[in-house]
């Protein structure tokens, strides 16, 4: 033990004590397994010894990494890589009923799979694959399997035949006695798969012969609508009960469901040998960001999987990028994303919100100051105008269509047509009735009867039309800019008063204005009108119908002819 300090124990688990020490040599946090060998069955002590031999054959970076293992005062030490962003299970647990974005689902489960298939081209059986057992890295993005306690290795292609596992995780043909082989670890991973969608288990019980029973019958809740088809297709194939139909790990990896976050890692798909890729690799004259440049060349892998990396390190493709620039940001800055598409993007003074394909919130902000990462060697420091990335939390079961901010408040538009808004609640800008402050996004109540189609905020005021062609406003009422007649403030949404003969299709906001746009491209204004006429002649003479909308200034509200329609275009 000189080589390690004894930190803190960290578990305890059926063989023994878990504990986090620091290596001498280096500082490295490490974790050691002590295992008492004294007092150990013969089937005890051929398990301790299973796990160093298993440990000793696996090297993937989605495979916690072993160290050494000694004898210290009748014990036997495992050495082994420290994972300080807990088990999976833990991180599942913390989310409450805040379903995971489908996008994070499958960057998760894609390491997972990239893990298994490792193993079992080594003819390993894991046995007991569980949330508990995968292990997350700091910043909680890379999942690490671990805890081969009860791998099998299969010295032949022989099946084993020992239960063992975590009951709720067990195939059929466990529950039945029958061949254990590699489908059962998928039907593990199907399970593993499901957690992540649902947040819960796929089977439990209160006791072991109800959970078989669960489990023999290979009924479970179906995941959320929000998802995919294809991702629900995907859980119902591997937690197939027949094992001869549920797919094999490279099936899976060729899934098109699958693909996507397979490329957005720095791996190859499954066992890709490195002369097929420098076969191929002298066409490809591509930079970092696809532009004509920089050679790509193969490099090796810890785990045997290949990398393509070019001169200065290539990026893995983005699904999307989004850029934001102004506020002492000179050029536009790539914000950092979560292996997301981003489909539309809003921002206020403060914050900067986008919608995922999945229907989730993603929000940009600044870090904290002091928590900076230490940046690897070479690397140019940025002491500004960093931004980190984060799914917004409390949108449990809801599927966001659109966001629009204002000034240090947001309006979120649900697929089904409600509105949610957090943030500031000064000026009644959330809708709710108060002038109180939400941190969660919660639905605009007085607008449950409503199907509403579009949102659009000002700096203090929102306007939101319905698929009836009505439009409601509040918040801040200076200026007219409510379109109410008045100028008072008003915390709740209320009806503007409309022609009979206009049908209302959207509406555009200004920090102190508003506009109305029908279906026949006509325009009702109102709010301010104090700096309409402070523009260029070329953009008065191009937008000359738009002189008409604000003759009648201040709280008024104007009506006009838009011939072309191009404002669709100018939002």
């Amino acid at each position: 033990m000189e080589k390690y300090e004894k930190i803190k124990v960290v578990g305890r688990g059926a063989f023994g004590i878990v504990h986090l020490c620091r290596r001498r040599t280096d500082g490295a946090l490490v974790i050691l397994k002590e295992i008492p060998v004294e007092q150990m069955t013969r089937d005890e002590r051929l398990a301790a010894q299973n796990e160093c031999q298993v440990l000793k054959l696996l090297n993937h970076p989605n495979i916690i990494e072993y160290y050494e293992n000694f004898l210290e005062d009748k014990a036997l030490m495992i050495a082994m890589e420290y994972a300080p962003g807990g088990t999976l299970a833990d991180y599942i647990q913390k989310r409450c009923n805040s379903l995971l974005d489908e996008d994070t689902i499958l960057h998760f489960f894609v390491q997972i799979l990239l893990a298994l298939y490792h193993v079992h081209n080594k003819l390993i059986l894991h046995r007991d694959l569980k949330t508990q057992n995968i292990l997350l890295d700091k910043h909680q993005m890379i999942v690490k399997i671990g805890d081969f306690g009860i791998s099998k290795i299969l010295v032949s292609k022989s099946k084993a035949y020992t239960v063992v596992g975590t009951p709720c995780y067990i195939s059929p043909e466990l529950c039945e006695g029958k061949p254990y082989n590699q489908k059962s670890d998928i039907w593990a991973l199907g399970c593993v798969l499901y957690e992540l969608a649902s947040l819960k288990r796929a089977f439990e019980a209160a006791n072991l012969p109800a959970l078989v029973l669960k489990i023999m019958s290979g009924t479970f809740a179906p995941i959320s609508d929000r998802y995919s088809p294809e991702l629900r297709q995907l859980i119902l194939n591997m937690l197939n009960l027949d094992p001869s139909k549920r797919p094999q790990l490279n099936e899976i990896m060729a899934n098109p469901i699958c693909i996507r976050p397979l490329l957005n890692l720095y791996t190859d798909i499954g066992n890709v040998r490195m002369r097929r890729i420098e076969k191929s690799l002298p066409t490809m004259q591509t930079g970092t960001h696809g532009r004509p440049g920089s050679r790509v060349t193969g490099t090796r892998t810890r785990g045997g999987l290949s990398s393509l990396i070019s001169t200065k390190m290539m990026h893995s493709l983005p699904l999307s990028s989004v850029y934001t620039w102004g506020s002492g940001i000179s050029m536009p800055l790539r914000l950092p994303m979560l292996n997301t598409e981003v489909l539309q993007v809003s921002l206020g003074r403060t914050q900067k919100m986008g919608v995922t394909k999945s229907g989730r919130l993603i929000t940009w902000e600044a870090p904290t100051v002091g928590c900076g990462e230490v940046s690897l060697p070479g690397a140019v420091e940025q002491m500004q105008h960093q931004f980190i990335s984060r799914f917004l939390e409390g949108q449990s079961g809801v599927t966001i269509k659109s966001v629009s901010c204002g000034d240090l408040f947001t309006t979120c538009m649900t697929d089904r047509g409600i509105i949610m808004t957090f943030g500031s609640g000064s000026n009644g800008c959330l809708g709710h009735g108060n002038y109180n402050d939400i941190t969660q996004p919660k639905i605009v109540e007085a607008l449950l009867g409503y199907e509403l189609v579009q949102v659009s905020c000002g700096a203090s005021h929102v306007l939101a039309v319905t698929n009836e062609r009505e439009v409601f406003s509040w918040g801040r009422g200076d200026n007219g800019r409510l379109g109410l007649g008045t100028q008072d403030t008003h915390n709740a949404p209320q009806q503007v008063n409309i022609p009979v003969d206009f049908e209302a299709q959207r509406v555009l906001c200004g920090v102190d204005c508003s506009m109305i746009m029908s279906t026949q491209h006509q325009i009702l204004a109102c709010g301010s009108n104090r700096d309409i006429f402070s523009s260029s002649e070329e953009f008065s003479a191009e937008r000359s119908s738009m002189q008409m909308l604000v003759h009648q200034g201040g709280s008024g509200r104007a009506r006009g002819q838009q011939e072309s329609g191009s404002l669709v275009s100018q939002e």
